[in-house]
């Protein structure tokens, strides 16, 4: 057998599945071709634990960029596939060192860490190890460390794959998306929105998106910005249904139907039932939303409760006991944070008065909203939605 290059992907809790591994095996496959798609010379087997995507050397770095943003994988590792061949696997071990050791410069230490699914190949784990390293030692310089090395160089012998490699790229984990469900993510221009869907994806979710837009008192400028927080969301996820809402007249009735300090709660309860039809209609099964526990006026544990009684669908709220730093350092991880940053206006933040309030009663606001035709305002506003398909 000719050696041949490939991307080796890990997944980590899949395989706690039990009976329903095979599900989840095969939406990973499935998000794993979606990801490679346009690299012509990719070739996808699914290997007990393993992923294994044979793919020409000239690919090989673009494809392990896609691979490392697929949910459900744990790592990926650039690797050569080569025949179960003690002589060969020393070969190759030595070439992956030996390019190893050049991108980092100088004499990086290293180990060399075998496992053998195979347990009919006639060395042991330990006596490959220590061969192997003999090897690279003899022919490279390199030194030694068990415990601490720059370089692992893994060795991996199985029934199907006997494969070599000498890098570790960490993938976000999780579950594949499209595993749990659809998800309507009600999306700002802020950090923590575009955060939630994240890590709602990576709980298996696939995500519609929903933004409500008061032009002209939020510009284009914030349309565009939001459009470009879905755009990097999609990098991770594939194209998203971006529902952009027109929310300026009914916002303004809602301003004057109630007591200011009680604005922006009918604001929220208003977008929850829109977003809740809109997820209705596309088969969503849950809203997912940025609120995080107590950061704003309307994120008290009342408000929370009293805004939620207007939503028809249960709300996810991935962020909802992390502080702001914690959201932050996510954000900074994905790529939204530098995008999210960019100054932007609000719906929610305007009309605002300078004391909302913190412990909204549901009768107070049932009050207000009875002034209203609510639930004909909020298909009139879903009614109208415009679609655009982002990524």
């Amino acid at each position: 057998m000719t050696p041949r290059d490939a991307c080796v992907l890990r997944f980590g809790e899949i395989f706690l599945k039990g009976g329903n591994r095979s599900f989840f095996e095969a939406r990973l496959v499935e998000s794993v071709r979606r990801a490679i798609a346009g690299l012509p010379s990719a070739k996808i087997d699914k290997v007990h634990t393993r992923v294994i995507v044979e793919i020409d050397a000239a690919d090989r770095s673009r494809a392990v960029a896609r691979l490392a943003r697929v949910f459900g994988v744990s790592s990926v590792s650039p690797a050569r596939i080569c025949a179960p061949d003690l002589t060969l696997l020393a070969d190759e071990a030595v070439r992956a060192a030996t390019e190893a050791a050049g991108a980092r410069g100088g004499k990086p230490s290293f180990k060399v860490d075998c496992r053998r699914s195979d347990k009919t190949f006639p060395a042991r784990s330990d006596d490959i190890n220590r061969d192997v390293g003999a090897r690279i030692v003899g022919e490279l310089g390199l030194p030694v460390d068990v415990h601490h090395p720059d370089i692992t160089v893994g060795i991996e012998i199985g029934q199907q794959r006997s494969f070599v490699y000498a890098e570790t790229v960490p993938g976000p984990g999780g579950l594949p998306v499209g595993s749990t469900g659809l998800v309507n993510l009600l999306i700002s221009g802020g950090i923590d929105s575009p955060v939630a869907g994240w890590l709602a994806m990576k709980r298996g979710c696939t995500l519609m998106a929903t933004y409500f837009h008061s032009f002209p008192y939020t510009g284009d400028k914030t349309r565009e910005k939001v459009t470009d927080l879905v755009r990097l969301l999609s990098e991770w996820h594939g194209p998203i249904p971006l529902h952009v809402v027109h929310f300026t007249e009914p916002q303004k009735a809602l301003r004057e139907a109630g007591p200011a300090e009680l604005a922006v709660v009918l604001y929220r309860r208003m977008m929850m039932r829109v977003a809740t039809l809109l997820a209705r209609r596309a088969g969503a099964a849950a809203l997912c939303t940025g609120e995080s526990l107590a950061q704003v006026a309307s994120q008290t544990l009342g408000n929370l409760a009293v805004i939620e009684e207007a939503a028809g669908l249960i709300v996810l709220r991935p962020v909802l006991t992390n502080d702001k730093l914690e959201t932050v350092a996510v954000a900074q991880k994905i790529g939204t944070y530098d995008t999210s940053i960019q100054p932007y206006d609000d719906c929610c933040s305007l009309f605002v008065p300078a004391h909302p309030s913190t412990h909204a009663r549901l009768e107070s606001v049932q009050d207000a909203e009875a002034k209203l035709d609510i639930a004909g305002l909020a298909r009139q506003m879903a009614d109208g939605a415009e679609v655009v398909m982002v990524g």
